[in-house]
């Protein structure tokens, strides 16, 4: 059974480290995310982020301060350079290890606090680490499960069938890059490849020129099925190791030229952005939510696809924003630009039945694994999470539906007087999320940035 509240949650909880305590914080004590890093000598080490500090995980096995004996496999994954050997182990140990380190930092606990030597070297501040890829990705897919942003595509790309008739049994995805996935703050350069340009009977190869994101989380995959095993809903939920920030980049010309018969390719491949924490499946207990609910109509998901508890509390209430800063704005020193905010908790299909449905033919999923939700999307046009769909001007979910065409767009304004249809060389985009709800502390997951290069040659 998934992770619910205990009182590692508890909002009255209080740290030694004042920073966690203060209101503006992303991570409080009752979050304690997870990731990987390096103080500048290139030796990486697993991370837990406190207020505005980093606690070194690895030293603090070392020193025996997690209460672990040498020969213990928790032991034995916090002295790894990523969290796949702590992905490959149990639910409970991932806990166990959330609940002494919350005891370790909890305000009036001294065997940290008090030990200055050990304490001096085990907290580092935040400012003054290189965050690295929080683990090493075998293999990557990536989901289409907003219905909004599903119909949205659909109906600029197959007006009269926007909607293809496997979506609502099915989560769609496809096979992503994984060698192409970097952290947070890596710049990424615009690719090169096929276009189709309007009116034209073939193609040109050169620069993309619809340089889009995609506001997306993303879902990492503890334990192992062995290949021909299928996964249940019950194994998938509590394979859900954590969450962190995802950004599929895309190609839009590419991508509208490659994608028939077999989907996405080249338009996808040459990048995605994560952010380098991961929040914890139990520290994501209190914003557990019903799945979404279906329109009228909708079939029921098939049996292997539903579950009891997911249908109770499947979903995610976690909120999800993305900014703008273009090349000009930060040599003016401007506020980056809201994008738009959205919601995870429409989101069609739960990442429950993402890795269950992924593992139900008996594909053999691995700690670390990544399976990206696809663009978070709303009904409302400032919850379209990706260019494509904010400045395009339909709207199916109008009643009537409104169904411009393809190529009626409206830019976004930027404070310097520019003006975006798609990214520009030199945009940075600034992807944000975090959960928030009555009894509860609110935590955050950082953040997923990256910069937009010109293409090479």
């Amino acid at each position: 059974m998934p992770r619910k509240p205990d009182e590692t949650h508890d909002p009255s909880l209080r740290s030694w480290v004042e920073s966690a305590n203060e209101d503006a914080t992303e991570f409080p004590i009752q979050n304690l995310p997870l990731g990987v890093f390096d103080r500048g000598d290139e030796e990486a080490v697993i991370g837990c982020a406190i207020g505005d500090q980093v606690l070194d995980l690895q030293l603090l096995s070392e020193t025996g301060a997690l209460d672990r004996d040498e020969h213990d496999p928790l032991t034995f994954a916090l002295e790894l350079e990523s969290l796949n050997l702590l992905m490959a182990l149990e639910p409970e140990d991932w806990s166990a290890l959330r609940r002494r380190l919350s005891d370790l930092l909890r305000e009036g606990n001294d065997e940290l606090r008090g030990n200055a030597a050990l304490r001096e070297r085990a907290l580092v501040p935040m400012d003054s680490v290189r965050w690295l890829p929080p683990c090493e990705t075998g293999d990557y897919t990536d989901f289409y499960a907003s219905v909004h942003h599903a119909t949205n595509v659909g109906s600029m790309f197959r007006p009269d069938n926007p909607l293809l008739p496997n979506y609502k049994w099915i989560p769609i995805g496809y096979h992503g890059r994984s060698s192409s996935i970097v952290v947070s703050g890596s710049h990424v350069r615009r690719p090169i490849g096929q276009l189709m340009a309007e009116g034209e009977s073939s193609p040109a190869y050169g620069p993309c020129r619809l340089f889009d994101y995609e506001l997306e989380l993303g879902c990492y995959v503890g334990g192992a099925n062995g290949l021909g095993e299928p996964v249940t809903m019950d194994d998938a939920a509590e394979r859900i190791f954590g969450v962190s920030l995802l950004n599929d980049w895309s190609a839009r010309d590419m991508q509208k030229w490659e994608y028939q018969p077999l989907g996405p390719f080249l338009a996808k491949s040459f990048a995605t952005t994560v952010s380098p924490l991961v929040v914890t499946a139990d520290a994501l207990a209190p914003f557990r939510v019903p799945r979404a609910e279906r329109a009228a109509g909708d079939p029921a998901p098939l049996d292997h696809l539903r579950d009891e508890f997911d249908d109770a509390s499947g979903g995610l209430d976690i909120t999800v924003e993305a900014h703008l800063s273009s090349a000009q704005m930060r040599e003016k020193g401007m506020t980056p630009v809201q994008l738009s905010v959205g919601s995870f908790r429409h989101m069609y299909w739960t990442f429950a039945q993402m890795l269950a449905h992924h593992g139900s033919n008996g594909c053999n999923l691995q700690p670390g694994d990544l399976l990206g939700s696809g663009t978070i999307s709303g009904p409302e046009r400032g919850s379209r999470g990706c260019m494509l769909e904010l400045t395009w001007d339909g709207d199916p979910w109008a009643t009537p539906p409104v169904s411009a065409p393809g190529t009626s767009r409206t830019p976004i304004m930027l404070p310097t007087g520019e003006q975006r249809k798609f990214l520009a060389d030199g945009d940075e985009v600034i992807l944000r999320a975090y959960c928030e709800r009555d009894g509860y502390r609110r935590i955050g997951f950082g953040e997923c940035r990256g910069i937009v290069e010109p293409a090479g040659h």
